[in-house]
């Protein structure tokens, strides 16, 4: 029998996956504490607060 049975393949899956998603968590947590990106989070965080020109009741 080969090396690839269930327990293999499921525990790579799995691995790989976690790994792949601590990834794509630090990318985006580096994204969003870049210098560069602050002022234009600051004004989106401030959007929700801003008063609509438009008042939908």
């Amino acid at each position: 029998m080969s090396g690839l049975d269930y327990e293999t393949v499921a525990k790579f899956a799995q691995q790989g996956g976690t790994l792949y998603f601590g990834a794509v968590f630090i990318a985006g947590v580096v994204y969003a504490l870049w210098p560069k990106n602050r002022e234009a989070f600051k004004r989106l965080s401030h959007l929700p607060l801003e008063k609509d020109e438009d008042e939908h009741v």
